[in-house]
């Protein structure tokens, strides 16, 4: 360390190397009496119990394969190929589907989609069964509310966010709405 050799003994002696620690044999463990642990692997086990199960199904007439956890079925190439064609034919629709409705929505002509943006306050992480009325009965403390707006999915279920526009600028951005800002 630089400048250590400015400071007065009683403090250089802390910064001193000490003396290596002695060592000690582990209390838990005495090295005299440790055995030898025969490990061996489940291979041969394994091989064994495939074998018994196949000369089970061979006495029983079984001919349908059970599988067992994490295995996935052989398929042959041919249902291999169909499924391959079935998967791009799904993803094409999909990204069809996509273009379709990319296309087909104008914010500019949506008429849920209006309001001031200046007024309006964005809310997620709603509940699923948050209504415009507990918006409304939330907020309305802060200032009075033009609107209030849940976005819906195409089956009416609530996507999780809202917008909640008020009449005056200032009354969204009183003081008293940051906590719902910061937690929200």
């Amino acid at each position: 360390m630089p400048g250590t050799h400015l400071l007065p003994p009683n403090l250089l002696k802390l910064f001193a190397p000490r003396p290596p620690l002695p060592y000690t044999r582990p209390v838990d463990k005495d090295i005299d009496r440790i055995r030898p642990k025969n490990v061996n692997g489940v291979a041969h086990l394994l091989a064994e119990l495939k074998e018994a199960k196949t000369e089970n199904m061979m006495n029983t007439g079984e001919s349908e394969v059970v599988m067992e956890e994490g295995e996935e079925p052989v398929f042959t190439h041919a249902e291999e190929v169909k499924r391959q064609i079935r998967r791009e034919e799904r993803k094409k629709k999909k990204t069809e589907d996509f273009k379709a409705a990319k296309e087909s929505y104008k914010p500019a002509d949506d008429p849920e989609a209006v309001g001031d943006p200046y007024k309006t306050l964005f809310i997620s992480r709603l509940h699923k069964t948050a209504t415009e009325s507990d918006l409304r009965r939330e907020f309305e403390t802060y200032g009075t509310i033009e609107r209030v707006r849940i976005v819906r999915d195409k089956k009416g279920r609530s996507r999780g966010y809202a917008f909640v526009v008020y009449e005056r600028e200032r009354d969204m951005k009183g003081p008293s709405l940051f906590p719902y800002l910061w937690v929200h």
